[in-house]
């Protein structure tokens, strides 16, 4: 394949047509349009959809420009810092992470990255969707026990479980009957809750008398009284220590487990080698008490 050509190619479709990329590159528009029609020749394939005034992606070229452009900008910026000496990373570095995690600790978590590496410019976007890495220009996501998927690769940093706790005001019934409960999202019919405590496990009755869209919304609501609720422990763990929160036992089931992903098909940049360091260092060994101490801090 004709790098010079598929590098041509993105810089069409990046900009929309050979007119704008022209006039962005300081490149000849007749240039452009022979190097994508000579792709187009060389791999049997329409790539664009060409009308009186429009140019428009195909099926096919919008996957070999989602699936080469991130690719070749990483081989740009290897080649540069290979050139220039350099591996200090710069640039800009998006990142979508999950709610709770970033209400906690992306907001310390940024700044101290930023303060290290002031040439990459950090943008975080905060959102529980499993988001679209290439369509939406994400360079690494934070996400919550994410699905296998055969584009990404990833590694998990830190793990966490679920407890149930309550104020220490309401008192478990002891004829399991039904016990007002905090949830998250909706909840409007009994359910059963399984959990396990130090003499084993038992099944806790909960009649959901409160829904909250946000993991803290539960836990200030529960200190409150008015229910019980399960909660990740690195988020309850110092108002059990400070007797605000009793523990009534451990949701039975696997933890929930943070990981970070990024694509398989391109290049590991320095930006993202340098955020996943960042958060190696932040919590070493990934254990609940290490998010409960760096958010206490």
């Amino acid at each position: 394949m004709d790098w010079l050509a598929l590098a041509d190619f993105n810089l069409v479709a990046r900009h929309g047509g050979v007119g704008r990329a022209a006039r962005a590159a300081g490149r000849p528009k007749a240039t452009l349009s022979r190097r994508v029609a000579e792709l187009e020749a060389s791999l049997g394939l329409r790539l664009f959809e060409r009308g009186g005034r429009t140019l428009r992606l195909t099926q096919e070229g919008r996957t070999l420009h989602e699936r080469t452009a991130a690719l070749l900008t990483e081989l740009d910026e290897t080649a540069a810092g290979i050139a220039s000496g350099a591996s200090t990373p710069r640039g800009v570095l998006r990142i979508s992470a999950p709610l709770l995690f970033s209400q906690l600790a992306m907001g310390r978590l940024a700044a101290e990255f930023a303060l290290k590496y002031p040439e990459v410019r950090l943008e975080v976007t905060t959102e529980d969707r499993a988001v679209d890495m290439v369509e939406e220009g994400y360079d690494l996501v934070i996400r919550v026990n994410p699905r296998p998927d055969e584009t990404l690769v990833g590694r998990p940093f830190l793990r966490d479980r679920l407890v149930v706790v309550a104020s220490p005001r309401l008192v478990r019934p002891m004829d399991g009957s039904a016990v007002p409960a905090v949830v998250r999202g909706t909840g409007s019919e009994t359910e059963s809750w399984t959990i396990t405590t130090a003499t084993g496990g038992s099944t806790l009755v909960v009649d959901p008398v409160l829904g909250l869209s946000s993991m803290i919304m539960v836990r200030d609501a529960v200190r409150t009284g008015v229910g019980v609720a399960r909660l990740p422990v690195s988020l309850v763990s110092h108002d059990l220590a400070a007797g605000r929160l009793a523990h009534w036992g451990d949701v039975e089931g696997p933890e929930t487990t943070l990981w970070t992903l990024y694509p398989s098909r391109r290049l590991l940049s320095a930006r993202v080698s340098a955020f996943l360091d960042h958060l190696k260092s932040a919590f070493p060994t990934g254990e609940p008490h290490e998010l409960a101490a760096f958010i206490a801090l």
